[in-house]
């Protein structure tokens, strides 16, 4: 809860007037049933019709500041939960920038692309319903009990044996569907999967002719997911009908104990309809606590994800030399020393025993057969990822001793898959360095050969990709 009140402690003013909101809400909605004892037993039963019309004005008038109330609540509370939400995307996503590829491939992009979803999602919703309904369910509860038992403290029997009955119900009703929804969030990760690979690969598709291969592992993930959804919607949903039987029985009871009261003088008709009424409010409270205990569950799921992600501390990070920021790419002499590397969680070095020595200015062709660890070698010099043994220099300093930022930006890296990012030509060419002049934009155009085909787009330098 620490890395959630770093964000939720920027709606102080938010947290302390929506309680205030839910207050006069609830206030104008349980004050209705009082207000109908008055019509039933003063009104209607004596024949009063000024206190009728006298009554009914103060229920309108009450029924519109609660309205008032309500949506300025839905407002805030909405603000506020969408606020949330965006911060903490921003935070999560500021926290994978941190992490090496070794975290990446820990995580896969697949499902860091869920959490920063489908899972922040179910958090904001957990925020807005707590805002909006939370405080709501329980000051309806507390408030509906003190009336009824201020109008007979013997049909408060009632409720003081259901609905524990029902807290039970529900709690184990919720306890068994609480391991399907983290399963279906594992399950949505595994069918991004399958879409993202498709998505990215489909040139290879068509060209291999597997469309139908990979519409059949889609539909199979698919087809899971569905399964798994139904299966916790079907445990959820159990709890409704238990919720209503268990009130219907109430209300009989009331009706039964309460129609002997009236019956024996004990009681006034309008006192049993306002009992009545109250009981439906403590049906639509707990319903309310129902569903965000409920919206709690599934994103507890989510929650222990995201967390998985913020609690995770990066394996590349500046040692205390390269905090220091003392040392600068000036030549490019580079000198590997009986490197070994090996992928995070490999049984077997990937590398081993690497020498060599690249003096500045000198070209190196690195062959090697597929899968040999070329890539990875090369990906070893601007530390993306650690060595496991032994140690490489630049410039005669040994890599752990630069800044990150030094080092990423004093070695340049031309790689063999080209991806371009949403905006213009222009963006996409100055991403390795933003304060580029229009003629070293031209100039980097020209050496690679896409200037001329650059200008003949619509917008040359300025076409949107």
């Amino acid at each position: 809860m620490k890395k959630y009140w770093q964000i939720i402690k920027n709606y102080k003013v938010s947290l302390i007037i929506i309680p205030l909101l839910v207050l006069i809400t609830v206030l104008c909605e349980t004050a209705q049933p009082m207000f109908m004892t008055r019509i039933v037993d003063e009104g209607v039963m004596q024949g009063n019709l000024p206190v009728i019309t006298r009554v009914g004005i103060y229920m309108v008038l009450i029924s519109i500041v609660g309205l008032a109330v309500s949506i300025l609540n839905v407002y805030i509370s909405s603000y506020t939960s969408i606020g949330f939400g965006t911060d903490l995307r921003k935070f999560l996503f500021s926290k994978i920038q941190e992490l090496s590829f070794t975290e990446i491939d820990q995580f896969s992009s697949a499902s860091l692309v869920t959490r920063l979803t489908n899972d922040i999602t179910k958090i904001q919703q957990v925020i807005m319903m707590g805002l909006r309904m939370m405080l709501q369910a329980h000051l309806m509860l507390i408030l509906t009990l003190f009336f009824v038992i201020r109008i007979n403290s013997e049909l408060v029997q009632i409720l003081a044996i259901s609905i524990p009955v029902l807290a039970v119900s529900l709690y184990f009703i919720l306890r068994s569907g609480l391991p399907y929804f983290i399963k279906v969030q594992q399950k949505l990760d595994q069918l991004n999967e399958v879409m993202r690979e498709n998505l990215i690969n489909i040139r290879v598709v068509k060209s291999f002719v597997r469309e139908d291969f990979e519409t059949r592992k889609f539909e199979k993930s698919s087809e899971e997911l569905r399964d798994l959804v139904t299966q916790a919607s079907n445990i959820v949903i159990s709890a409704f009908p238990v919720l209503q039987l268990m009130m219907n029985f109430s209300i009989l009871a009331v009706l039964w104990l309460g129609g002997r009261k009236v019956i024996g003088n004990d009681l006034q008709v309008g006192e049993l309809i306002s009992v009545v009424n109250y009981l439906a409010q403590v049906l639509m409270s707990l319903m309310m606590l129902f569903m965000i205990i409920m919206t709690i569950a599934r994103a507890s799921a989510s929650s222990e994800r995201i967390l998985e992600v913020l609690n995770q501390e990066p394996s590349l990070t500046n040692t205390p030399e390269g905090l220091l920021n003392k040392y600068e790419v000036s030549r490019g002499e580079i000198v590997f020393d009986h490197v070994y590397f090996r992928y995070h969680g490999g049984e077997e070095d990937v590398l081993k025993d690497i020498t060599f020595h690249t003096r500045p200015g000198e070209k190196i062709a690195v062959v090697g057969a597929t899968g040999s660890a070329k890539t990875s070698m090369v990906q070893l010099i601007p530390r993306l990822y650690d060595i496991s043994a032994e140690q490489i220099t630049i410039d005669g300093v040994e890599i752990k001793d630069y800044n990150l930022d030094e080092l990423h930006h004093g070695v340049e890296m031309v790689l063999q898959k080209n991806v371009l990012f949403s905006g213009t030509v222009i963006e996409n060419i100055r991403l390795g360095k933003e304060d580029a002049t229009m003629e070293e934009v031209i100039e980097a155009a020209k050496a690679a050969d896409a200037h001329d085909f650059i200008l003949a787009l619509p917008d040359g330098y300025n076409t949107m990709l």
